[in-house]
């Protein structure tokens, strides 16, 4: 891959990803539920990631089958996602993390909301581009890393589905309606779900890195699961997330804090 190639996908990626958001934006603006952004957002990475994965740069001789793979995770990936936030927003009214914000705004909600999406568009470049380099990666054969990479992938599609299904039967039972979900993976984590979509970012550097130095480019797709990292764990994810629910739950949720990890999965703290 040429230096030309990478700015290239890097600028194609971008722009795909600006028009994406609008796109959320306006529907955000139609509907009132700020939760279709998040619906559009996950449909829009994966379709960008398909068609990243899928390019034949110059000089290649066509597919590999390291390009299917890697299409095919993200394409597993935002089609499993997409379809759950599909299926919640059905049944709420708005995102309370975008309500809040929307609140703050005031009159000038709909500038500031469309500007607030397109940076989460730039900011979810370096996902995107870590699907381009993993798909890219020109060594010809399978390695055992490839292998573990799936692995990875498939196991994080699987955790955040079981972790988004226990959520969604806690919140269907009536009497839990202002309860604090406190079993399965939640009794190990406060946002199993959020653990679970950082880990399979961690599949695609696997997928790009070759330690022998015959792709350093691959190295750059890092820059994926660091950015998931500090999305989920310190700017749209907990923190918005967290302050709605000591708002809603009270005390509550501060007890579950206080015993239960934030992010990784950890055995919960004795209440002595």
């Amino acid at each position: 891959m040429t230096v030309w190639a990478l700015i290239l996908a890097t600028f194609g990626i971008a722009i795909s990803l600006s028009i994406i958001m609008a796109i959320a934006w306006a529907l955000r603006n139609w509907t009132g539920n700020s939760g279709w952004i998040d619906a559009v957002w996950t449909f829009g990475l994966g379709l960008v990631g398909l068609c990243s994965a899928l390019i034949v740069l110059p000089g290649a001789d066509g597919w590999t089958a390291r390009q299917f793979i890697v299409a095919g995770l993200i394409t597993l990936w935002s089609a499993r996602l997409g379809a759950y936030i599909v299926q919640r927003n059905l049944v709420i009214d708005d995102d309370p993390r975008y309500a809040a914000l929307t609140r703050e705004w005031g009159t000038d909600a709909p500038s500031q909301m469309f500007w607030l999406l397109q940076k989460q568009a730039l900011v979810t470049i370096p996902l995107a581009l870590s699907v381009f380099l993993a798909a890219q990666n020109p060594v010809p054969d399978l390695r055992f890393q490839d292998i573990v990479a799936v692995l990875i992938a498939a196991i994080a599609i699987i955790g955040e589905g079981v972790a988004d299904r226990q959520l969604q039967q806690f919140k269907s039972q009536a009497a839990n309606a202002n309860g604090v979900c406190d079993y399965g993976l939640w009794r190990w984590s406060r946002h199993p779900n959020y653990f679970f979509e950082w880990l399979g970012w961690l599949a695609y550097p696997l997928f790009a890195i070759d330690i022998f130095g015959a792709y350093p480019w691959g190295w750059l797709a890092l820059a994926g699961p660091i950015c998931m990292y500090w999305l989920l764990r310190h700017v749209s994810g907990i923190p918005p997330l967290e302050k709605h629910l000591i708002q809603s739950r009270g005390a509550a949720y501060r007890a579950y804090q206080n015993r239960t990890s934030a992010f990784f999965p950890l055995p919960a703290k004795s209440n002595t």
